[in-house]
């Protein structure tokens, strides 16, 4: 595939993501939660850095920007709409522009909700959306700034994409948000079956990100409010798909 991708673990439970173009060399990094964590890894690879993506404001995302781009000159995207909470921007992008790392060509979505201003990059040669704390494994963001119907909004955009994208989210929240489904829907089987993986995983240290979108699909509580059978389990047969995406952040939130 001409975009390699590497995930790198910071923090307590983020993820940075490297990408590169294998026709070209030219090398991307989407958020960058430490510094520390990339440059090692750029250092161990001989690899250079050209590009900084963000996806959205909050500190856990951005806080080591300002030190990577010190470090290797590379130019800083983001979010035209959060430019003012954002490290200085060299390129501001707003829904619907494209940029290339290399010969690979980024869609960029807006995905309000978790924050206003938040996008998502889309490359769709790659099959690969990097979605932050938008549609998270098995989950959503918490609507820190956004509204429910803004967030059910950016996660139909995403539902829309190819079935076999690799969703690359912000978090290693996966096994936590395992729990929650499973309260929504303990009879979905495709659920239960992930619910081990995502054991057999963690339990080896294996990371549960990036996951297939028609996984998702099939088993992540937020995508499904549409869902005939989610609605009845909720009491809610006659609702919105609006009012029981509501409903299930509600619960997540309290759970």
């Amino acid at each position: 595939m001409p975009l390699e991708i590497v995930t790198i673990p910071c923090l307590a439970d983020n993820y940075a993501y490297l990408l590169r173009c294998t026709e070209t060399g030219q090398t991307a990094v989407v958020d960058v939660p430490d510094a520390a964590p990339i440059l090692a890894e750029l250092a161990k690879r001989d690899w250079p850095l050209h590009q900084i993506l963000i996806t959205h404001h909050h500190f856990d995302h951005i806080q080591g920007v300002d030190t990577l781009r010190a470090e290797t000159g590379a130019q800083v995207l983001g979010g035209a709409d959060d430019a003012a909470r954002l490290p200085a921007l060299d390129i501001a992008l707003s829904e619907g522009d494209t940029f290339h790392v290399g010969t690979e060509m980024a869609d960029v979505i807006a995905v309000d909700g978790h924050t206003v201003g938040h996008i998502a990059f889309l490359f769709k040669q790659a099959k690969a959306a990097f979605s932050a704390d938008s549609l998270m494994a098995l989950g959503c963001g918490r609507l820190f700034e956004g509204t429910p119907a803004q967030m059910w909004e950016s996660l139909q955009k995403l539902m829309k994409l190819a079935p076999d994208t690799l969703i690359y989210s912000g978090h290693e929240y996966t096994q936590s948000n395992a729990n929650f489904a499973l309260t929504i829907e303990p009879e979905n089987e495709a659920l239960q079956n992930r619910v081990q993986e995502i054991a057999n995983i963690r339990a080896k240290g294996g990371f549960t990100v990036p996951s297939r979108l028609d996984l998702e699909l099939a088993t992540n509580p937020f995508l499904r409010a549409h869902v005939d059978t989610v609605k009845k389990a909720l009491g809610m047969s006659a609702a919105s798909d609006v009012d029981v995406f509501t409903e299930i952040r509600k619960r997540k939130d309290n759970f």
